[in-house]
């Protein structure tokens, strides 16, 4: 009995261990919509709480027009009431989206970054449909900047259709860190 009391512990701190490598960070966000327009452009949009196939969302709507040097709109939110967040212990950031079939930006913004322009940037692909899409850390390219990604210094997330004119509509369901 005594072999088999030890192989069940066993099994019981092994499947621990599983749970605790696979447990993920639910993110809240408080988002808020920027545009081009606060650097003379002309895009225009907003964001509003939507229910797309009974999920509640956060969906970005509008115009992206690269008139007058612009071209973006976004949905962004500060991490920790805009205090440096360590997410170096995951390996990247899931959403859950879906939206109109257009390429769009997750930007991730640290306390190293000066300027508004700067972040680090991945791109992903909507559909009409429900998809849950893993960005690795590693997936993230420097935008304007010469400093190297530390996830360990996260402040900000943003959503961003940028740099091309188009109508643009995603919706976002869920945002999480991921081991």
């Amino acid at each position: 009995m005594t072999g088999f009391t030890q192989w069940i512990g066993t099994l019981l701190f092994a499947a621990q261990g599983v749970m605790a490598q696979e447990q993920k960070m639910e993110l809240t966000p408080e988002w808020e919509y920027v545009a081009d327009t606060v650097m003379g452009g002309v895009s225009s949009g907003g964001i509003a709480a939507v229910q797309i196939a009974g999920r509640e969302a956060m969906a970005l709507r509008g115009t992206v027009s690269l008139d007058n040097n612009g071209g973006f709109i976004q949905m962004a939110f500060d991490l920790d009431e805009g205090r440096v967040l360590d997410a170096s212990g995951y390996a990247g950031i899931e959403i859950d989206v879906a939206g109109n079939g257009a390429t769009y930006e997750l930007r991730l913004r640290t306390d190293q970054l000066a300027r508004p322009w700067q972040s680090y940037r991945a791109e992903f692909q909507t559909s009409a449909d429900w998809q849950t899409l893993r960005l690795p850390w590693t997936s993230f390219v420097q935008n304007k900047t010469d400093v190297t990604f530390d996830p360990a210094r996260l402040r900000r997330i943003g959503v961003l259709a940028y740099g091309v004119e188009m109508q643009a509509y995603v919706a976002v369901a869920g945002v999480r860190f991921y081991p």
